[in-house]
């Protein structure tokens, strides 16, 4: 048995969308996962290689929720034991922006995710990464 890969065969194809088989679909997907893991291993290798790195690394179910979707900001907040009321005193931010952040009605400017995470002692590309 060869493991040799068996391209993408295409379905069918408009202008808007492309039709292949689940098989392939979930494939690709899993291609993605790989690449997106590896390019976070590379990227916190990179990090502690200049030395910056102060972004704790993250268990396989805070990854996961980063990776399918989760709000970074919860997560993270979540994963340094903080309330909102906490790290919303500590960004100097009023708590109901900072929840609009984590719900996803507002996506925070640059300057306010810079205060997160600072307040949150992380790198700010561990929020917009």
């Amino acid at each position: 048995m060869s493991d040799k890969k068996q391209p993408i065969q295409l379905l069918a194809e408009t202008a808007d969308t492309v039709t292949l088989r689940r098989s392939d679909f979930e494939a690709l997907l899993e291609e993605l996962e790989d690449a997106e893991d590896s390019n976070a291993v590379l990227q916190h290798d990179l990090e502690a290689a200049r030395g910056d790195h102060k972004t704790p690394p993250l268990t396989v179910d805070e990854f996961d929720r980063l990776t399918t979707g989760g709000n970074r900001v919860k997560v993270w907040r979540q994963k340094m034991s903080m309330t909102q009321r906490q790290l919303a005193e500590y960004a100097h931010l009023s708590q109901s922006h900072l929840a609009e952040i984590e719900k996803g009605t507002k996506i925070g400017s640059v300057d306010t995710l810079k205060k997160i995470a600072q307040a949150l002692n992380i790198s700010l590309d561990a929020l917009t990464g």
